[in-house]
């Protein structure tokens, strides 16, 4: 994994535990991941064959061996030398180096725009110091997989708690897995039209929540802390005496395509920014 440590006593306190000494240009400690643990974050990131996989920090690449061995493109990022090769000779070893390769580079240097899944074992400052390039790089339907630590503000989707009884470091014989679906970036001010009359669509995104307005023959339907789901966004928008007027859009890059399914702006609606 690539390094950044606050505790200076951390640092050490584990790399004696493996028995190597820290390097200075580390910015978080190498500690390994439970294989079962590994286990759970692919299926949790749903690693299938031609998934194209990037592990930040790859440490000794038991990650990207195993989410290759699943049939997936693997990409190991990891700043250490050594570990690069001890783990271009395990994924030799295990008979999946076409398929698992690792690379020298700065995690935050690396071009992971490509992406379907990438995973994390990370401290939490240099998973903060990610979180903007997560966010603003990989493609909407991505997936992020996170062991122990999370992304501060950018709250997890998903939290599951994972026995690990093999864990050394810190005591606790659990691990946490956070996963997050990468959402489309749709903030801004949308329109088009909707049964022959102008739509406006206003939007504040803060990741995977949206708030904002549609406005529609110059009346104004609000809503706040709407989900959206990798590309796809249901806005559920009130209206006096009825029912919630439902808007289903999936963002396709620079527009938003979908269909209201009730009432006086049913049918289909095409947005462009």
């Amino acid at each position: 994994m690539h390094r950044n440590l606050s505790a200076v006593a951390l640092l050490i306190v584990t790399f004696a535990a493996h028995g190597q000494q820290p390097a200075e240009e580390l910015d978080t400690p190498f500690v390994t991941t439970p294989p079962n643990v590994v286990r759970v974050m692919l299926e949790m990131a749903d690693v299938t064959p031609g998934v194209r996989l990037m592990d930040l920090g790859s440490g000794d690449g038991r990650v990207v061996i195993a989410a290759a061995q699943l049939g997936a493109q693997a990409v190991g990022v990891e700043i250490d030398p050594a570990l690069v090769d001890r783990s271009r000779v395990a994924a030799q070893r295990a008979g999946v180096a076409e398929r698992a390769t690792f690379v020298v580079q700065d995690l935050f240097q690396v071009d992971m725009s490509g992406a379907d899944v990438v995973t994390l074992y990370l401290l939490p400052d240099v998973n903060a110091r990610l979180r903007p390039k997560l966010f603003a790089t990989l493609h909407p339907g991505a997936r992020i997989v996170s062991h122990d630590y999370d992304l501060g503000e950018w709250v997890p989707d998903t939290t599951v708690e994972v026995a690990a009884p093999e864990k050394r470091y810190d005591g606790r014989k659990t691990s946490r897995v956070h996963y997050w679906l990468v959402p489309a970036r749709i903030a801004g001010t949308w329109e088009g039209t909707a049964g022959g009359n102008t739509v406006r669509l206003d939007v504040l995104q803060r990741y995977q929540r949206v708030s904002g307005t549609v406005t529609w023959r110059g009346r104004e339907y609000r809503f706040a802390e709407q989900p959206i789901t990798g590309r796809r966004l249901v806005l559920r928008l009130a209206r006096d005496r009825a029912s919630p007027l439902e808007l289903m859009l999936i963002a396709t890059g620079e527009e938003l395509i979908g269909r209201f399914d009730e009432g006086p702006l049913q049918g289909p609606i095409l947005l462009r920014r």
